[in-house]
């Protein structure tokens, strides 16, 4: 809906430390009631960028815009405070030496509310993150992913324009992880809350996320629902981040069709392609979309160098020419044997798409 106004939307962002660009001339805008995922490797600037919507940062330019008012532009500055947004990062964050209650409370004492309806407030706000009767504990009493909720809750208190969340559950287990990705993701849908997420984990985005955007060296590569961002990366930089771990030289063979160069071996495979494109370029593959087959047109042949057992299916790593691919199977192969299999659904990234960043093209979010 292009008529509603943005719950955050950030314009031409740059921040520069000692002269070096972390975040590159950015724009970004995340919906009301989004769930927007800001993933990156580390050192790619999407903290950077969370910071400066924050009020933590001063950009050193362009303008950011919290439900249309102006919090950072051209000689203007709001500081956090004065923002409407709650943050929680990845260190949890509660105060050591105050109760549960007083820490989920904390924000609403800020703002003057009476101790009754403070008191009646915190205490929905902990049934809703789960942590009922637990007001008079202390921190310490509590495992991590509960010292979690209580800095969650008491960013929930101050009912912000915008939740803002870093690595948020980068200290917890992997189980524990799982489950408080589905919690987040359900308190965002029940209480339709706006989102900003930052990331470096792409299963995180991928399940969580209502749109993503992937950024790299100070830039965004690409912004989309998941299923667009995994299916149709935009350049290799997303692919490789999205799960294609093998590139695989070749050209265009005509229209829809590119020669794998692999030595002696140069079979065509069939792969949509943009109109116009020529040249060379890679192939992007993932293991768990490639597959074994007895015959067809569009089979490679290769030798299996390693087979390594995965509970329920075995991943093996097939040589063809000088190029080694990986795929995923339930067919007990053992090394040396010669198998025949297809790539299954195939990305062509022409070469300039390994371009040094800050010559990507800029994926702007509306």
């Amino acid at each position: 809906s292009g008529l509603t106004m943005p719950a955050v939307e950030v314009q031409n962002l740059w921040k520069d430390f000692h002269s070096v660009p972390a975040v590159c001339g950015i724009h970004l805008s995340v919906q009301e009631g989004e769930l927007l995922a800001l993933l990156g490797p580390s050192g790619c600037g999407k903290t950077t960028t969370l910071r400066t919507v924050a009020g933590f940062e001063v950009p050193t330019a362009g303008e950011i815009r919290i439900r249309g008012k102006t919090v950072s532009g051209p000689g203007h500055f709001v500081p956090p405070e004065a923002r409407n947004v709650g943050m929680v990062f990845q260190g949890y964050a509660v105060w050591p030496h105050m109760t549960v209650e007083a820490n989920v409370a904390y924000p609403l004492k800020l703002r003057g509310l009476p101790a009754a309806e403070r008191r009646e407030r915190t205490r929905r706000m902990l049934e809703l993150v789960q942590l009922p009767g637990l007001e008079l504990r202390f921190p310490h009493q509590l495992s991590g992913g509960q010292q979690q909720r209580v800095a969650l809750a008491r960013a929930l208190n101050m009912e912000p324009a915008v939740l803002l969340l870093d690595e948020p559950l980068s200290n917890l287990d992997a189980q524990l992880r799982k489950e408080m990705r589905l919690e987040i993701k359900a308190l965002q849908r029940r209480l339709g809350i706006t989102i900003l997420y930052v990331t470096h984990d792409q299963e995180e985005a991928l399940t969580m996320a209502d749109r993503i955007a992937v950024m790299g060296s100070g830039v965004i590569h690409q912004v989309g629902p998941p299923e667009e961002v995994f299916e149709e990366p935009a350049d290799r930089f997303v692919a490789e981040f999205m799960g294609c771990t093998t590139f695989l030289p070749c050209e265009v063979a005509g229209v829809n069709r590119v020669r794998l160069l692999l030595g002696e071996e140069a079979p065509t495979v069939s792969c949509p392609l943009p109109s116009g494109v020529s040249g060379r370029g890679v192939l992007g593959i993932r293991a768990q979309e490639a597959h074994l087959i007895r015959d067809g047109s569009e089979a490679l042949t290769g030798r299996v160098t390693l087979r390594t057992y995965r509970g329920g299916s075995f991943e093996v790593r097939v040589q063809v020419g000088k190029h080694v691919i990986p795929l995923i199977t339930t067919t007990p192969l053992r090394e040396g044997d010669t198998v025949q299999f297809a790539l299954g659904p195939v990305r062509f990234f022409p070469d300039v798409s390994c371009a040094i960043p800050g010559e990507v093209p800029q994926a702007t979010v509306m």
